[in-house]
């Protein structure tokens, strides 16, 4: 199997995979690379509807370039706990990123959310995501700022008065029935506008239309919430 990094040529037949509509794993088979390299070379340049082989290859020699201009200043990577592999880790987090971009988060946020959900704790400091992210207290406290907006994490103090933020198993529920509600404000607001616009008349039943078919997925979507938190809890528990 192949190693270092994609060859333009290889990029070129991700890109006819892509437009053929084949599955990451089948492209990985074809040009002989772990589908994991696929999948994050795809996601970091665009995703699936948007890679360009052209475009991709010059911003990852864009990316080697900045590293190899920061690698003097880089700070040493730290140790990994349970003989992880750094490398591999490394990777990860970045594909990781790339999917919660994808997904809609913007370049900050999915950074921080990766970065907490990837630690054994499940909780940083301002100051420890600054370290680890290489970025500034202004750009975490954006970042986490979204992040609670949505649902996503959750602030506690510890023993030294320190503002922590947290990823826990119920962090994805919250998230849920954040999104749920938010969906449910549509639907209102959706349905005020039946009335201003006219019962009857043709932007009312879009109206109306809209309303209805958010409201059933905002409803089944908090059901569907609730019964998997249920299901799941009572699985860890009965051990």
């Amino acid at each position: 199997m192949p190693g270092g990094r994609l060859t333009q040529q290889e990029r070129q037949q991700i890109a006819l995979g892509l437009a053929d509509g084949l599955a990451y794993a089948e492209i990985a088979r074809r040009v002989d690379r772990p589908t994991s390299t696929i999948t994050r070379e795809v996601m970091r340049n665009g995703g699936p509807t948007a890679y360009r082989a052209d475009l991709a290859h010059r911003a990852t020699e864009r990316r080697a370039h900045r590293r190899r201009q920061a690698a003097p200043r880089a700070a040493e990577a730290p140790p990994q706990a349970h003989g992880r592999d750094a490398e591999a880790v490394r990777e990860y987090e970045e594909v990781f990123t790339t999917v919660l971009m994808a997904s809609g988060m913007t370049t900050m946020p999915a950074r921080v959310m990766a970065c907490l959900t990837l630690t054994d704790t499940g909780s940083l400091t301002a100051s420890e995501l600054v370290q680890r992210l290489q970025v500034s207290p202004a750009s975490i406290s954006k970042a986490v700022a979204f992040l609670d907006s949505q649902g996503f994490v959750r602030r506690e103090r510890d023993e030294r008065r320190r503002e922590r933020y947290i990823v826990d198993d119920d962090i994805w529920y919250q998230s849920m029935m954040a999104s749920a509600r938010s969906t449910a404000q549509i639907v209102e607001i959706a349905r005020q506008g039946v009335g201003v616009l006219g019962p009857g008349t043709p932007v009312a039943a879009r109206l109306e239309n809209i309303a209805r078919f958010l409201d059933f997925v905002s409803e089944s979507l908090a059901r569907a919430a609730e019964q998997a938190r249920e299901i799941l809890r009572t699985k860890v528990e009965r051990p």
